[in-house]
């Protein structure tokens, strides 16, 4: 299908690409990678009267590690960010995401602006306790995982407002895992988990309208190594707390069964992972 008409503005700079979203009046929509946004586009789902490409805004594609936070521009592809070896749990997310020809023209921002509770980098940024810095009309501000992320396809980001900036603290210890019918899918299910210190987080996505960040109580603390029968406690506590809906692709209780068998395996897996600077 075509798109519907639209205008088109190339931003020279964060105030530029700001300023032209504050004269579309709300009708404008940012261009990046265009994974998600031209798609719709071509369905006619989204008919945003100004696009506003920002491909070409300089200092958003760096990636620096400060103080144990991953600090990535919002221009950083999926291929870059499945390349590097600052952050292991954010790489191994990326290589799960879509195929080659997606991962190297989406970006981390574009991916967390577009906050699908089935995509992997929403689960990531909610399992490290991340955050992006936003820059709007108003000046700029941070936003934490917590806070930016409000509903399935809807973030708290104001139609004037893009993402610039992402930190992501990098974790002692990590793993992934995710289930799709097809290698390339959207996950039914997938399952982020951090460890800082003695504190445990797990993220399952797929199963809520956000990601949800999994409270197993006493369970998120972890003062030792994770054995084989801990780890099939915290996958169990895991399945207890999500409460998935039913659809095409699955009954709540068949999420409920995958969401504790790939919190075992993301948790098997953080038991014998650490990254380079905890080992």
């Amino acid at each position: 299908m075509k798109c519907p008409p639209f205008s088109y503005h190339r931003a020279t700079d964060v105030a530029d690409a700001v300023a032209a979203l504050g004269a579309a009046d709300g009708e404008g929509k940012i261009l990046a990678g265009g994974q998600s946004l031209v798609p719709l586009l071509a369905l006619r789902l989204a008919r945003p009267a100004v696009l506003v490409d920002v491909n070409r805004v300089p200092g958003l594609d760096g990636l620096v590690v400060r103080d144990g936070v991953l600090h990535a521009g919002a221009l950083v592809r999926h291929l870059h960010l499945a390349g590097q070896d600052h952050h292991p749990l954010a790489a191994e997310a990326a290589r799960w995401i879509g195929h080659t020809a997606i991962r190297s023209r989406g970006t981390l921002a574009g991916s967390l602006a577009h906050a699908d509770p089935s995509a992997e980098l929403p689960a990531v940024l909610r399992a490290c306790d991340g955050a992006v810095h936003v820059a709007g009309p108003g000046g700029t501000r941070r936003l934490g995982a917590d806070e930016l992320f409000v509903g399935a396809l809807q973030s708290s980001l104001a139609e004037t407002e893009m993402i610039t900036g992402v930190e992501l603290p990098v974790p002692d210890a990590w793993g992934f895992a995710e289930f799709a019918r097809r290698h390339g899918d959207f996950a039914i299910v997938s399952v982020a988990a951090a460890r800082f210190g003695d504190r445990l987080r797990v993220v399952v996505g797929g199963v809520a309208g956000v990601p949800h960040l999994v409270d197993p109580g006493d369970l998120a603390t972890c003062d030792g190594g994770l054995s084989a029968d801990r780890v099939a406690i915290l996958a169990a506590a895991a399945a207890d707390d999500v409460d998935p809906p039913s659809d095409l692709h699955g009954s709540a209780g068949y999420r409920r069964a995958l969401t504790e068998q790939m919190t075992a395996r993301a948790l098997t897996q953080l038991a014998g992972h650490r990254t380079p600077e905890a080992a």
